[in-house]
């Protein structure tokens, strides 16, 4: 793990607009979770469509997995804190997740894809976050690549906040992947109690932070564990600076808005309605296509 002297904490740092608590549903072939960003969220935190939050030790509420599906016009990230699961898609490929190891998938124009646990007890938990392609984009080749917890880029600053950067470039570390059209940004964040983590960001980039073990605080807020603080979007703002009385552990997410329609049909994310029965269309001829593994 690298190890990096902290930024300049921002000048003016950005505060909370609001908290959200997640909502508990189902998804695939009945398991539970919680959905965090949810639909009518979209054009606030554009780019991203959709947070979803999963953890159990109860198999009844993760067993069944994610039967095959279809996607069309986003990428999906998943990111496995604890447990075992077996991706395979429409070309072929397959790839095991396991704790700690992030898949990235580009599902363009389309690829037919399942998701299933590969445990039959233990804990399960993760988070599946869906980030929106441009309208130039919808219809490139699908892709994807899975990331073991070993390759993911870390650093650790002297303030001993954990950081690993999943997505964008963060205190001269560059993610996993890196989106131009999105500049997408993804952290997971690891303080331990006294510790405080700042992070540049353009005041016109959306972003959230989601606290998924103890408690932060975010310009005098504080965000318990299991939610999410939407960051505000200020003129003038530079960054945000997170500070930890506790152990905590979060992600923060952020991105440049794509500013374009949006209109969703379960897993197909188009910008118009001609689009997404083009892709109900194509679903049912079959013309989901392959996917190109990296």
């Amino acid at each position: 793990m690298l190890h990096i002297t902290d930024t300049p904490w921002p000048a003016t740092p950005r505060s909370v607009e609001q908290l959200i608590i997640g909502h508990p549903t189902s998804d695939g072939a009945g398991v539970k979770l919680t959905r965090v960003l949810t639909q009518n969220l979209q054009r606030r935190l554009d780019p991203y469509l959709m947070l979803d939050a999963f953890g159990s030790d109860n198999p009844d509420d993760y067993i069944a997995g994610f039967p095959e599906h279809p996607h069309r016009g986003f990428e999906t990230i998943t990111y496995m804190l604890s447990g075992c699961m077996l991706h395979r898609d429409s070309a072929g490929h397959e790839g095991l997740l396991q704790s700690g190891d992030v898949q990235w998938m580009t599902a363009g124009s389309g690829v037919m894809h399942s998701e299933i646990p590969q445990q039959k007890d233990g804990v399960m938990e993760g988070f599946q976050l869906w980030l929106n392609l441009p309208s130039t984009e919808k219809m490139c080749t699908p892709w994807y690549k899975d990331f073991s917890n070993q390759a993911l880029p870390r650093y650790q600053t002297t303030a001993g906040a954990a950081v690993t950067v999943i997505a964008g470039n963060s205190h001269g570390v560059t993610g996993a992947v890196v989106r131009a059209s999105t500049q997408a940004l993804y952290l997971d964040v690891h303080l331990p109690a006294g510790a405080a983590f700042a992070h540049p960001l353009p005041a016109e980039h959306n972003a959230f932070v989601y606290v998924y073990r103890g408690q932060v605080t975010i310009a005098g807020q504080a965000v318990p564990t299991q939610r999410m603080a939407i960051l505000d979007n200020m003129p003038g703002t530079d960054g945000v600076l997170i500070e930890a009385s506790e152990d905590a552990q979060l992600l923060l997410i952020a991105g440049r808005p794509l500013n374009e329609p949006i209109v969703q049909y379960g897993p197909v994310v188009m910008n118009t309605q001609q689009e997404i029965r083009q892709a109900l269309s194509d679903i049912h001829a079959g013309r989901f296509g392959s996917i190109s593994a990296a």
